[in-house]
């Protein structure tokens, strides 16, 4: 997918006018952000929005989140214990500690 942010409200303009002539192609809009399909009309629509709006959106390319492939097992397993936790107003550093879970500071130190 391509992440397109139009920073300017030309830009947004811009944005929301390719949205509605071109849903197939976008595949979710938030405002001034939209994602737009890895396609070829895609990137066609993104680099058009920068060319016409120069220094105002920005157009990345990003990959769907797959967290059974990009994360570790301790690290879905705090999170899914944690949000079971019997305590909702327990912090994490709490909860974590004297646990085999990970810590905050740990998580924080390493890439996925």
């Amino acid at each position: 997918m391509l992440l397109v942010v139009a920073y300017s409200r030309a830009a947004r303009a811009t944005l929301r006018n390719v949205h509605a002539a071109h849903e197939a192609s976008v595949v979710r809009r938030f405002g001034r952000v939209a994602l737009f399909e890895a396609t070829e009309l895609g990137a066609f629509l993104a680099l058009r929005l920068r060319e016409k709006h120069p220094g105002e959106v920005q157009v990345d390319r990003v990959r769907p989140f797959n967290e059974f492939e990009s994360v570790p097992d301790p690290v879905r397993e705090a999170a899914r214990a944690y949000e079971a936790r019997e305590t909702p107003s327990t912090p994490y550093s709490k909860f974590a500690a004297g646990t085999d879970h990970p810590s905050a500071d740990a998580m924080a130190g390493r890439d996925l």
